[in-house]
């Protein structure tokens, strides 16, 4: 089948390092390929580190996908174990109308469902360990009752225990999640609870089979010399395996192609056609049957060594990567990290997109349109040219979309446990379904993106501190602590080459009046607006400070006798006008003591003050209104 449009198809998934999803995938990617059709993977890791926050931020990637922008979607909703993520999903797909797929799930009437007969052939695997194995105890480890293959497998089970009379004992069933670390703690709970030792553990897929046989071998048990361990999907780890696994072989390629050609037949009007597979039995050694049948074993050694040295050498660039973000303490460092790294990926391109708030102080976010309105792109990097966007719609998805077809792009979250960062996309590469890593580098990336939103917001709370420490709250001019931090190096320099300098201390008047009549917030107020006359009627580069309660202090350098008389000018007519604007019924004044010198190696900063303080008093004296004396009206 080919087609001249290029239609788009949107996929959600979770995990896809597993084999099932991997397998699935490269049927998918191999019909789009050759088919001309463009691929965007919704992918999340949720459910694997049992942390609802951090599942929060991986489901968000859901939310991102635009359907007005496909021509069709397949649901791997098999995959996710949150209900109501999947749940939410169907429905917005649903919305959409949109021809979507889904496997094995015949609950949603209005998607085609690809469906790989799970019952028969679990059946079959029964029938096989009661009838030619004589097993009589037999334990179930399955997979969650969320999903319908988990139940459909399981009800076999219960079916062929049933019709050959034997007990099906509930404590003997031990329901996971699908994933390997459930084989071994269904094991593990299984021998704390002091039972009699079963005849043969059937697995619900492979990869909790294989960690269950293990953990069997762990606890000194052979199989299939003490017990008998079958799985199911016929995985390569499965079939390579020492014992090889007996298990169910799925054409779950034939299914990923399938899902794809289903989609193009119903947009072309065709006829969906059949869309159930069959799986079969392959009885191996973890039963008892025969002899290990891989009569390929040097290719399994080299493929076993080609898998290794690759995943030992991700590893590495991916430490390497780690350590370099670590270093980073703004965005752009860290983008040029993540650009130079971006070449190891093996991608046509990786883009990395941000919300534009990502900045923004915590807060926790609504699972619906976790993404906004508009999306930042910091780096672009295709076949190594290197671009950004500063802004672009969220509903545009990609800020550089495709314009050709038969591409395969993976959309995977950047967040902090609920809170979204944003998001990166990986284009025609096989690194997300082949390494093991590709949840790692996804963390690495979130953390990083985190820390440096949080290093942002610790250097401005110091930047405030710092302006804290040195700037008087009230007048928004220097303390006595932020003048002597500011001036003192200033000071020293005018000592060293000889340049002059003027101090002048300001005092003002009846202060203690106008508290006393009119109230503190009156003062304060006064407070305030002699501190905009001082600030006024300084230079640009004067230094000011509000050095005690009603007292101020001015520092210049280079400073003539004629700059002094001039800043005294400007002084008193800000003050006369500043009077006339606010019409109290006090009058605001100060009085002014100013010392121009040229400080010697034995002045000091605090002397030159105190000159300056005994100067001011003298004018004070001289006043009516003086601090002393009469108070100002």
């Amino acid at each position: 089948m080919s087609t001249a449009k290029i239609y788009e198809i949107a996929v959600f998934v979770a995990g896809l390092d597993e084999e099932y999803q991997s397998n699935v995938i490269t049927g998918i990617n191999d019909f789009a390929v050759h088919n001309n059709v463009n691929i965007s993977y919704f992918s999340a890791f949720g459910g694997m580190l049992d942390s609802k926050r951090f599942d929060i931020g991986e489901y968000s990637i859901y939310e991102l996908a635009n359907m007005d922008r496909f021509d069709g979607a397949i649901l791997m909703t098999n995959t996710i174990n949150d209900i109501e993520v999947k749940k939410r999903i169907i429905e917005r797909i649903t919305a959409s109308g949109v021809p979507a797929v889904v496997f094995d799930c015949a609950e949603y009437p209005q998607l085609y469902n690809i469906s790989i007969n799970n019952v028969v052939a679990m059946e079959e695997m029964v029938r096989h360990v009661i009838k030619v194995h004589g097993a009589k105890i037999i334990n179930y480890i399955s997979g969650p009752m969320t999903n319908p293959e988990a139940r459909d497998r399981l009800q076999a089970f219960r079916i062929v225990m049933e019709e050959n009379g034997l007990d099906i004992n509930e404590d003997r069933i031990y329901y996971g999640d699908f994933r390997s670390f459930d084989g071994r703690n269904a094991i593990e709970k299984f021998m704390r609870s002091g039972m009699k030792m079963p005849d043969a553990f059937i697995c619900a897929n492979d990869a909790m089979a294989l960690t269950a046989v293990s953990t069997l071998e762990k606890h000194g048990l052979k199989v299939p010399d003490d017990v008998i361990v079958t799985g199911f999907d016929y995985t390569y780890s499965a079939r390579n395996y020492c014992p090889s696994l007996t298990s169910v072989k799925r054409p779950l390629e034939e299914a990923g192609a399938l899902a794809c050609k289903t989609i193009l037949n119903v947009i072309e009007g065709s006829e969906p056609g059949e869309l159930v597979l069959d799986a079969s039995c392959v009885f191996s050694e973890s039963c008892g049957c025969g002899e290990n049948t891989n009569t390929f074993f040097g290719d399994y050694r080299k493929r076993t060594h080609n898998r290794i040295e690759r995943t030992n050498d991700n590893i590495h660039k991916l430490n390497i990567l780690t350590a370099t973000l670590a270093d980073t303490e703004t965005l752009e460092e860290a983008v040029n990290a993540i650009g130079e790294f971006a070449s190891e990926l093996e991608c046509q391109k990786f883009t990395l997109c941000l919300t534009n708030d990502w900045q923004d102080t915590f807060k926790i976010y609504d699972r619906h349109g976790v993404f906004g309105v508009s999306m930042t792109a910091p780096l672009i990097w295709d076949n190594g040219n290197i671009s950004s966007r500063s802004h672009f719609p969220a509903s545009y998805m990609n800020p550089s979309p495709l314009q050709t077809g038969g591409n395969i792009s993976y959309y995977m979250p950047i967040h902090f446990r609920e809170r979204v960062l944003g998001y990166f996309i990986m284009t025609n590469s096989d690194f997300p379904i082949s390494s093991l890593l590709c949840h790692t580098f996804s963390m690495d990336l979130s953390n990083s993106i985190e820390n440096i939103r949080k290093l942002a917001h610790i250097n401005k709370a110091m930047e405030e501190l710092n302006r804290l420490y040195v700037i008087d709250p009230l007048s928004n001019l220097y303390n006595r602590n932020g003048f002597i931090k500011t001036v003192d190096d200033k000071f020293k320099i005018c000592v060293k080459e000889k340049r002059s300098i003027m101090l002048t201390f300001i005092d003002m008047d009846g202060l203690k009046y106008i508290n006393d009549n009119y109230g503190h917030k009156e003062g304060d107020f006064a407070i305030q607006r002699l501190a905009g006359v001082i600030r006024d009627c300084s230079h640009n580069d004067s230094v000011c400070a509000r050095f005690g309660g009603d007292e101020f202090v001015i520092f210049d350098s280079d400073i003539t006798e004629a700059d002094a008389d001039d800043m005294k000018r400007r002084f008193d007519a800000n003050m006369e006008n500043i009077n006339h604007i606010i019409s109290k019924p006090y009058t605001l004044s100060a009085s002014l003591g100013s010392i121009i010198c040229t400080p010697s190696e034995t002045d000091t900063l605090y002397s030159l003050i105190t000159k300056a303080d005994e100067l001011m008093y003298e004018v004070k004296r001289t006043k009516k209104n003086s601090r002393t004396g009469n108070e100002v009206k």
